[in-house]
């Protein structure tokens, strides 16, 4: 054996381990093997020349059975292949004119070689396939070696895997039946029905019917009584013939003989008389001027069928037997059958798959063909007008179909109005909103494919159609900020400034000002950009820049002595207004001089203390009304003595001087918002002066310049010049900044133009139009393109053709035609020509000029054609007559009844058949026409729907609107009629109203409190109160507290030096009243102890008096104390300055100071008291000081947010080891704190449910019924968070639609099987059609009513032909064997495994089982029949083997289905439990019986005896009572023997009925004793 074709088997022992289980034989499959390797073969075809004859050889060989090879001698010749066959050379360019053509793989069906073992999960099975040689050209079929001289034979088997088989299951039996007859033979039988037919090369279905003799029990069955017949007879009518012309031999009346073949079959002999006729009774056809036919050729021919005598026994009789009252009929006309003709087919249409997708699943193609002629008669039917055939099965080929997905435009403005609640008083303007809001887009669907192909073009591609994308929608809006306007936190005004020039350095020509300010908090966190002014200046004329400042004052030194006049050194520095040290020749003039005059007081004179400070000035400015003042005082120290310089009077230690003479008018600069960023078109030096701001981001295109107006205005007036205001603090009008880019309009193009419509046109209907659209993608910013003012176009399409009109137009009937007179007298008819025949008119088809057309448009476009043939009668002479039928009477109202009437005439009034009402009436009755309806209304009220918003907002969901309600018109007898008839639109309305939903309400934000703290840090709050709560789906309120309000905390700060306590002025030292009143008369003393008393109040920084309790109650001044006024002569000192401070490490050996100065010197032996005071700081102020921070504030908002990035503040406090609050600047030695104090934060915005707008109403679900209505809808967008108002409970509404009626054909159900005249045969079942009006149900309620079949004339669905309302039947005659009725179908089961199923349909069986009557004629009995379909809502079912209980050792196994159904089939054989218990070995012993167990036991009240191998030896009585047991000692399997004489005297059989011992011995010595006497005998012989 060569190389390759080793090579080559080995390739095809491979194929044979997929495909064995084709071949039965591996013989026969390894000889296959070699027909294949003739194609593996190297030698071809041998010729000379392509296309020439020659030889193509192969090798044969003969294997064994086990595959290995042997002699040719062990192979039968006759089986041998042949070696050799003609073949013709192939060209190359042959190839390309053959190819194989190949069907789809067949049905999967089981193996022939099933594996011996059960299956468990899946059987092998075979697909085979057609494969076909063809050409290439037309598709014409060859030879197949045609193409195998190209290439192998493809594949036309393979493996597939199938389910296990499953076994018929039918129902348990049914009862026995009553037995066919009283006395004689008769027969029982019952039967049972299919559930499921046998799937996968499961066991057929086992008989479905049992039969047994009646009287089974008696071996002689009971006789007949005399008097009764023994067979009956039953008048037998056999099928109809086909429909015959004249001239063909008539199946008719028979003559039979009662013999037998030799099968046993009848046999039947008919003659026959046939008469000829020359009448023709063709009616010709109609064709128009362009060929087309227009009405059908109906041909009147005649049918027969055969009458015989039946017996009971299944046996033929004469027909005189068979007594009928009527003449049966064996004759009739007929219309001659005609098949349905049909067109050829049409070009397959395009595949529906054209492009390659993920589902993997098959396209589509149809064809049509058109009908010609329809069926007449009893024709074969018309097959199917349309088919539909795969296609694109293999996608490999495909290209990839285009994907769709989801676009979305740009992010929309960002909105803070639908976050804000129903009591937001912002809602009247919106464009101060900031914060938090929400921000919308639009999405669209576009083809990837299409964006691709044109991506070098347009990155933005056409929208289609949104029902292409199939994916979830995009989110359609989020979360947005918008920058708060800037908030611009300023401090309190600062004092009135010092008068000064706007510069004073070049103070020439310029005006002086006096200003305060203000400044802007730099802890915020927003930049300001309009804030107000920060600076106001007033004009005043005494102008201070710079000047002269004493220092320090040396002591008075007199002239001349101690006292009296001197003078007093000082020290002098230039300082300017801000109270800064300036070179001297800043100030102008002369300095104040060096020395300055004073006076030393001498004993005895009056000691006035030094001057205070002026007093702040009464008025900030002065007008003509009030003027400024301020003073300054000054107190006695010492009174005088009696000759010593006298005081002054007291208005003389009191200086007043006027101030703020200037006119209370204040100027300030005033700015405009700034104007947008444009290009830089300014020169460069007056950009100079401004300042660029950083970028905040990159998208900018360069560098502009922003402008604003900055203007002089007088507080409460107008502008004025801008001279009035001060130069040095103008604002900038010019700033740089990032110029932003401009940004366009971006559109889509324009989508595909809408598709037109292709159908045709009724006359009256509207031209159709289709559209198309656009979305705009980013609308324009910073002076950008603007966008299109078209969005969307709509244009008429091209007119389509208008739909043709048709109708069937019809002609006179024509005259009555009979049976031939030739055919009626043949089969034994009546001579006369009467009775019953057809009828025919002609139908044709007309268009709308009433010109003749094809009968295909009218089928098409006008409906069932009109019945062309009908029954009609010609009265026979012995008739019944009547007169014609009277006019009907008048109505007389509305649902009455008019009658008409007729009477007999002539013979007829005498027969007693004609009077007979029931069969021939004489009055006929009919309801009168009404035209009285009425309304009814039906059904529930539809949802409010709200009319359309007008002026308000978008999506409202409340107010007034219309609810409706259907409106059914009926007639007088409660039926359904048109709408219009009742002059109603179909429905009522009536107005409703939606409540509004109300959000949670509450009250306005209190003022906040004051600051809980009067140094140092505190808390302030602010609270509201629930007023109302939310109402129908209103936004829900905030988390409240015990109280039901919301508060917010804030922490605030109180300047420890801003609320102290000031002692305006001490008066004058008063001496104490003298202790005797004797000195009441005398001088009042001049020196000695006394007091004096201050004035406190409660004072701000600023100088303004505010309530004491604002200030520390602990550090309140004394008011009283107590004063040394001196005597004259003594010393008088100057009051004490203030102490020095202390260090706040708190050395021990830490001194503070304060010092005075001595005003008059001392006389005589007098001292002046110490000028100099020391004390230690530990014991004073000896305190520690740290920071402590304040917890977090709520998170703040600006004012015209509503949610969004806010701030929240703490407070750094500087805290006294003693736990008191104190100023921080006591803490600015432990350095500047690192916390921050400030942290931005988040408030989360109370996203109301966004949703669509309604969709448009779609159109009415049903054209007719009650059920029909409107919908819309809308999806939601955004769901509801952070508190938002909830989605709204209707996403979809209804609107009812008028009720109009609805006209069915409504086919009755089938009635019994008769047979026409006959007892017996076959017959047919009958069902009437009716047309009735219901409401949408045939099933209702309400009920169908019957109408006029012409109110149904318009509906072709449900209408059936003359023929689908007859089915042939069979009566079966007395003692023939038939086929029950099919039984119902079986409950819908699927497929399962483990108690799950993969498939959604699932399979129902019906059967028909066989009725024996009689035995003999079994053999005639047809065959059983069963059948299923295909269901769906299928159920798994398993089935498990079910026992009864032991009787006998015998007890009931069945086999149960999961429901509870007792059935035959689908249990495991294999695990069938055993209906008989049997012992191994047999229980023979007496007494015994096999046990549960399958082991040997006794009865009761006797005992096991067991073998020593454990099986029963025999049963022994129990002793005692029978319940009892007693215990069994076995030795060698012998009972051991107990001594009760008793009981065994006298009995020869103990209790295991075994024989006794001494019955043995007696019996041996009986023995003993004759042979004894035999001897004897002998002895005497």
């Amino acid at each position: 054996m060569s190389v390759k074709l080793q090579n080559c088997l080995i390739i095809l022992l491979f194929n044979i381990m997929n495909t064995t289980i084709r071949k039965f034989v591996f013989r026969k499959i390894f000889l296959n093997v070699f027909e294949r390797c003739l194609l593996c073969l190297p030698s071809g075809c041998v010729a000379n020349d392509c296309g020439s004859v020659g030889l193509q050889s192969r090798s044969v060989w003969c294997v064994h059975s086990e595959g290995w090879r042997t002699h040719q001698s062990n192979c039968f010749p006759s089986d041998r292949p042949p070696h050799q066959r003609a073949c013709v050379k192939i060209c190359e360019w042959q190839k390309d004119l053959f190819e194989w053509r190949l069907s789809p793989w067949g049905p999967c069906t089981p193996s022939p070689l099933l594996s011996a073992n059960r299956c468990v999960t899946a059987q092998r099975g075979v697909q085979s396939r057609g494969v076909v040689c063809v050409k290439r050209t037309n598709g014409t079929t060859v030879s197949q070696h045609v193409c195998e001289a190209f290439s192998a034979v493809p594949e036309q088997e393979q493996a597939c895997l199938l389910p296990c088989p499953i076994d018929c299951i039918v129902s348990a039996f049914t009862h026995w039946s009553t037995c066919s007859r009283t006395c004689g033979s008769a027969l029982q039988q019952r039967t049972r029905h299919v559930l499921a037919a046998p799937l996968y090369g499961g066991a057929d279905c086992p008989s479905l019917t049992q039969i047994r003799p009646c009287n089974h029990d008696n071996t002689h069955p009971a006789l007949c009584p005399s008097d009764q017949q023994e067979y009956s007879y039953n008048l037998w009518m056999g099928p109809w013939s086909p429909c015959r012309l004249k001239g063909t031999v008539p199946v008719g009346k028979t003559t039979v003989d009662f013999g037998f073949e030799i099968d046993g079959k009848k046999t039947v002999k008919a003659s026959y008389t046939i008469k000829r006729h020359t009448e023709n009774n063709h009616h010709p056809n109609h064709y128009d001027e362009r060929g087309h036919k227009v009405s059908w050729e109906i041909t009147i021919g005649y049918q027969t069928r055969q009458l015989r005598c039946t017996r009971s026994d299944g046996k033929n009789a004469m027909l005189s037997l068979c007594d009928h009252d009527n003449s049966p009929v064996n004759f009739r006309s007929c219309v001659m059958p005609r098949d349905c003709k049909v067109s050829d087919w049409s070009q397959w249409s395009l595949c529906s798959k054209t492009c390659r997708t993920s589902d993997q699943s098959p396209g589509f193609r149809f064809r049509s063909r058109s009908l010609k002629q329809a069926a007449i008669g009893e024709g074969e039917p018309c097959l199917a007008l349309e088919e539909r055939a795969n296609c694109n099965v293999l996608e490999d080929t495909l290209p990839l179909c285009p994907r769709y997905e989801w676009r979305v435009t740009n992010w929309k403005a960002c909105q803070v109005a639908p976050l804000l609640s129903q009591q937001d008083h912002r809602h009247s303007n919106t464009s101060i909103l900031c914060g938090g809001g929400i921000r919308t887009r639009e999405a669209y669907c576009r083809s990837l494919q299409a964006s691709r192909a044109k991506e070098q073009i347009s990155k933005i591609s056409r929208p289609v159609g949104s029902n292409l994308c199939t994916r979830p929608l995009p989110p359609l809006a989020e979360s947005c900020f918008i920058p708060c306007q800037k908030h611009c936190p300023l401090t309190p005004w600062s004092p009135w400034g010092p008068c000064l020039h706007d510069n004073c350095l070049e103070p020439q020509g310029r005006r002086v000002f006096r200003m305060r300010a203000r400044s802007i908090i730099t802890e915020s966190w927003v930049e300001s950009d309009s804030c107000p002014p920060v600076s106001e200046a007033m004009i005043c004329d005494d102008t201070v820049c710079f000047m002269w400042r004493v220092t320090s004052q040396g002591p008075c030194v007199p002239q001349n002595g101690s006292c009296g006049p001197g003078f007093q050194e000082q020290t002098l520095e230039c300082f300017s207004a801000t109270g800064e040290t300036v070179p001297s020749d800043q100030c102008s003039g002369d300095p104040p001089p060096v020395q300055q005059p004073c006076e030393m007081p001498c004993p005895g004179d009056c000691v006035l203390g030094h001057w205070g400070l002026w007093s702040s000035c009464s008025q900030s400015c002065s007008s003509k009304h009030q003027e400024g003042k301020q003073s300054r005082s000054r107190l006695v120290l010492a009174l005088p003595g009696e000759y010593g310089k006298p005081c002054p009077p007291a208005p003389e230690l009191v200086q007043w001087r006027p101030c703020s003479n200037q006119p209370c008018t204040m100027y300030y600069w005033d700015t405009s918002p700034w104007d947008p960023c444009m290009p830089n078109t300014i020169t460069d030096e007056s950009e100079g002066n401004s300042t660029t701001p950083q970028m905040e981001n990159d998208a900018t295109c360069g560098i502009g310049v922003q402008m604003r107006q900055v203007t002089c205005r007088r507080a409460g007036n107008g502008h004025v010049l801008p001279k009035q205001c001060p130069e040095s603090s103008r604002p900038d009008s010019i700033r740089s900044c990032p110029l932003p880019c401009k940004i366009d309009c971006i559109v889509t193009p324009f989508s595909e133009w809408s598709t037109c419509p292709t159908s045709c046109l009724s006359v009256n209907a509207t031209a159709p139009t289709q559209s198309r659209h656009r979305i705009i993608i980013q609308r324009p910013a910073n002076g950008g393109q603007e966008c299109p003012d078209t969005l969307y176009e709509e244009r008429e399409c091209d007119p389509p053709p208008l739909c043709p009109t048709y109708r069937w137009q019809t002609h006179r009937w024509h005259q009555c035609i009979l049976v031939p007179d030739s055919v009626r007298q043949a089969v034994g008819g009546p001579a006369e020509a009467c009775g019953i025949g057809l009828e025919t008119r002609e139908v044709m088809c007309v268009g709308a000029d009433d010109s003749p057309a094809d009968v295909t448009d009218c089928l098409r476009w006008a409906g069932l054609m009109p019945v062309p043939v009908r029954e009609c009668h010609v009265p026979c002479r012995d008739e019944c007559s009547f007169t014609s039928w009277s006019r009907f009477t008048q109505c007389q109202g509305c649902g009455s009844w008019r009658t008409r009437t007729r009477s007999l005439i002539g013979r007829s009034k005498k027969r007693w058949r004609c009077q007979q009402e029931e069969t021939f009436p004489l009055l006929e009755k009919e309801t009168c026409p009404c035209s009285e309806f009425h309304t009814q209304a039906q059904g529930p009220w539809s949802p409010c729907l709200l009319s359309p918003p007008k002026n308000i907002r978008k999506n409202s969901e409340c107010g007034h609107g219309k609810r409706y309600r259907a409106l059914a018109c009926l007639d007088h007898l409660g039926r359904l009629v048109e709408p219009a008839l009742c002059k109603s639109p179909g429905y009522e309305e009536e107005s409703c109203h939606v409540p509004c939903s109300m959000d949670c309400k509450l009250s306005e934000w209190s003022n906040w409190s004051a600051c809980s703290a009067s140094c140092g840090g505190g808390v302030k709050v602010r609270s509201q109160w629930l007023r109302e709560k939310p109402f129908n789906g209103g936004r829900p309120c905030p988390k409240l507290d015990n109280k039901n309000q919301v508060s917010e905390v804030l922490p605030c700060y109180s300047d420890c030096s801003q609320y102290v306590w000031e002692v305006e002025s001490w008066s004058m030292c008063v001496l104490n009243p003298p202790n005797n009143l004797k000195n009441s008369g005398s001088t009042q003393p001049v020196c000695g102890e006394g007091f004096q008393t201050g004035k406190i109040r409660g004072g701000e920084n600023q100088d303004e008096v505010v309530d004491d309790s604002l200030c520390d109650q602990e550090e309140k001044p004394i008011r009283v104390e107590t004063c040394l006024l001196p005597c004259p002569g003594h010393c008088v000192t100057s009051e004490w300055s203030q102490w020095t401070k202390c260090t706040m490490d708190c050395n021990d050996g830490d001194l503070r100071w304060r010092s005075r100065s001595v005003l008059r010197w001392p006389e005589g032996d007098h001292t002046c008291p110490d000028l100099n005071q020391t004390q230690a700081c530990i014991n004073i102020t000896c305190l520690k000081y740290s920071y402590v921070y304040s917890d977090w504030s709520s998170c703040q908002l600006s004012e015209n947010a509503v949610c969004g990035h806010g701030i929240k503040t703490r407070l750094l406090n500087c805290v006294r080891s003693d736990g008191k609050l104190v100023e921080l600047s006591m803490c600015k030695e432990l350095g500047p704190s690192r916390g921050k104090l400030s942290a931005p934060c988040e408030v989360g915005c109370p996203v109301n449910c966004l949703i669509t707008e309604w969709s448009t109403w779609s159109e009415c679900s049903h054209t007719c019924g009650s059920q029909s209505q409107m919908t819309r809808s809308r999806v939601v967008l955004q769901p509801a968070g952070e508190g938002g108002r909830p989605c709204p409970s209707q996403l979809s509404q209804t609107h009812p639609c008028p009720i109009r009626p609805c006209y069915s054909w409504r086919v009755g159900d089938w009635r019994p099987c008769r047979v026409e005249g006959a007892d017996c045969g076959e017959g047919l079942s009958r069902r009437e059609i009716s047309c009735v009006v219901h409401w949408g149900s045939l099933s209702g309620p309400p009920q169908p009513v019957p109408v006029e079949d012409k109110m149904c004339l318009g509906n072709s669905q449900g209408k059936v032909s003359e023929t689908e309302l007859l089915q042939p039947c069979t009566v079966p005659c007395p003692g023939e064997c038939h086929l029950t009725k099919w039984s119902p179908w079986s409950l819908c089961q699927l497929l399962c495994l483990d108690g799950r199923s993969f498939e959604t349909w699932g399979r129902q069986a019906r059967s028909r089982a066989i009725v024996t009557q009689v035995l003999e004629n079994q053999d005639t009995c047809p065959s059983q029949m069963y059948e299923t379909r295909p269901c769906q809502g299928g159920t798994c079912l398993s089935y498990e083997w079910m026992t009864g209980e032991w009787r006998h050792n015998r007890r009931l196994v069945w086999c149960q289905r999961s429901d509870g159904v007792n059935v035959t089939g689908g249990c495991i054989t294999q695990n069938q439990p055993s209906a008989i218990r049997q012992c191994h070995p047999p229980c023979t012993k007496p007494f015994s019986f096999c046990t549960q167990n399958g082991v040997c036991g006794c009865e009761k009240g006797f005992t096991e005896v067991m073998t020593s191998h454990g099986f029963l030896d025999y049963c022994t009585r129990t002793p005692g009572l029978d319940h009892k047991k007693v215990d069994v000692k076995t030795t060698a399997g012998r009972l051991r023997p107990e001594h009760h004489i008793q009981d065994w005297a006298l009995k020869p059989l103990g209790p295991d009925g075994r024989v006794k011992l001494w019955v043995y011995g007696l019996m041996a010595a009986g023995f003993f004793v004759i042979l004894l006497l035999i001897f004897m005998s002998f002895l005497l012989w």
